[in-house]
């Protein structure tokens, strides 16, 4: 489903991703890990061209999105992403959110485009909230909304770029037990988390990167009971 072949990121001067290659089948959760400026949300980000790598290649489902002749809002329109901070309008109710990606990119009609968004909110449990705006809202609630934005797209994938970082502890678990749903339903995701516990039951591959490259990858079970890197030893020992 994606494939990243040789990504290069530079910000002036600043080699920030050397060459990283990584390849998610259709339905596999992968877990990007690592310290904070290593890399990993600007090679997420990369995944669908929010930023532009300055070297590779990504593909999407066999569609090379860094083809000058690709039209990456269309294909950009089938990954979804959530990030750290919802990102929501505070004028719209939930219902309007979510409804505003099927209205102005999928083409729907409101009617339709609404019935999709109550759909999604409804799969991420939000379903007597939809008329509620986000100042109304808890953290979670908030982030579950961004899930069900996502999902309203219909997306061949979704990034998810440490989307409980900014949560409140109690708020993690209802954000996590969302994405293990669509993990078990088979949506392809990538998602930098160090939330140990979920992805040992929801990730199928875990990524590790430091100072801008791949040090060690490999299923779950096997980087975090008996990691091979010195760093991904140290970065694991840290976080327990």
């Amino acid at each position: 489903m994606i494939e990243a072949r040789g990504i290069h990121k530079y910000f002036g001067g600043m080699h920030v991703l050397r060459g990283i290659d990584a390849s998610i089948a259709h339905g596999e959760v992968a877990a990007l890990m690592g310290s904070s400026g290593s890399g990993k949300s600007t090679f997420l980000r990369c995944l669908n061209r929010i930023e532009e790598p300055s070297d590779g290649e990504v593909l999407i489902d066999g569609s090379s999105i860094t083809n000058l002749r690709t039209d990456v809002n269309r294909i950009r329109a089938e990954i979804g992403m959530v990030f750290q901070d919802y990102n929501l309008f505070p004028h719209m109710t939930a219902l309007e959110n979510v409804a505003l990606g099927p209205i102005h990119v999928r083409r729907l009609e409101r009617s339709e485009a609404q019935d999709v968004a109550a759909t999604s909110l409804e799969k991420v449990g939000l379903a007597d909230h939809t008329a509620k705006y986000p100042q109304q809202l808890s953290g979670g609630q908030q982030q579950r909304v961004a899930i069900a934005r996502s999902l309203a797209m219909q997306p061949k994938a979704i990034l998810f770029d440490e989307p409980t970082s900014a949560l409140d502890p109690e708020m993690v678990n209802e954000v996590l037990d969302v994405m293990r749903t669509l993990a078990a339903e088979g949506m392809t995701m990538v998602v930098i988390s160090h939330e140990i516990g979920f992805l040992r039951k929801a990730a199928d591959q875990l990524i590790m990167i430091d100072a801008g490259v791949v040090v060690e990858r490999g299923p779950t079970a096997r980087v975090l009971e008996d990691p091979e890197h010195e760093r991904t030893r140290e970065f694991l020992k840290a976080l327990r």
